[in-house]
């Protein structure tokens, strides 16, 4: 019972952020952001249709949404990034890349270590996939963190909101999948629902801080961070420049 009103408690939060987004007019501000949330609401929905008339392909159709959830959450990261680090484009863009590199090699590297099990689509193997990406998403919002508040980089309510529920959400996850493994435990119990309760709290958190549009406050004092940028990409762009024209001095006869 309790698990089934969490579980429409959380569809309903997630119709009221769709709606407030396309009423307050946050869609095209925060598009990563939203496309997660509304992919989350057609999981839950498909998710209870096929737990109820198909529940023999429940445990197929959960881990492959799932793991397109945690694909498309990705990109709620690259938006805090883009977002929060906006006003300072040479350290967004190389705050971005880094990102890039950094999820394409855990995605690849889980790939091919799930590819070669011979259960490759077991949920033990699903689960330790969905950690590493879990795990890089984690790292990332920290690093952020950290940047902003060694910056003091301001964020504005909206991006502090979806900052501050997103961490939970990964956090709680990272936890779950590094740690809740045994089903048969009274720990797996009782976390069984504090994972869902912790997820309408991130809801709840979202709607609050998202109820209407809050562009991030101009620094007050000049941010150090764009020069720093600037003084360590000069030297890097002009080393990988001759080391091209190197290479080309190699390769041709």
């Amino acid at each position: 019972m309790l698990g089934q009103a969490i579980w429409w408690g959380s569809i309903a939060l997630e119709t009221l952020l769709l709606v407030r987004g396309l009423q307050g007019k946050l869609l095209g501000r925060y598009p990563f952001f939203y496309a997660y949330i509304l992919f989350v609401w057609l999981q839950s929905l498909l998710r209870f249709s096929v737990y109820h008339s198909r529940p023999e392909l429940y445990s197929s159709v959960y881990w492959i949404t799932e793991w397109l959830g945690v694909l498309v959450g990705c990109g709620v990261v690259f938006e805090v990034c883009r977002v929060g680090l906006a006003a300072y484009p040479g350290t967004a863009r190389m705050a971005r890349n880094l990102l890039a590199f950094v999820f394409v090699m855990a995605f690849t590297k889980g790939l091919v270590e799930t590819w070669n099990d011979p259960h490759w689509w077991s949920a033990t193997t699903a689960m330790e996939l969905e950690r590493a990406l879990r795990t890089v998403q984690s790292l990332a919002i920290i690093a952020l963190v950290v940047l902003s508040l060694f910056y003091s980089i301001p964020f504005g309510r909206n991006l502090r909101g979806i900052l501050l529920g997103y961490g939970l959400f990964v956090g709680t996850s990272v936890i779950q999948l590094t740690f809740v493994t045994n089903s048969g435990s009274r720990f797996y119990s009782f976390w069984h629902h504090v994972n869902p309760g912790s997820y309408f709290v991130v809801l709840g958190l979202w709607v609050v801080h998202l109820w209407c549009y809050a562009p991030n406050p101009k620094p007050k004092t000049a941010v150090r961070l764009e020069e720093e940028y600037q003084r360590i990409a000069a030297p890097t762009s002009r080393r990988l420049r001759e080391g091209r024209g190197y290479l080309v001095k190699v390769v041709r006869p």
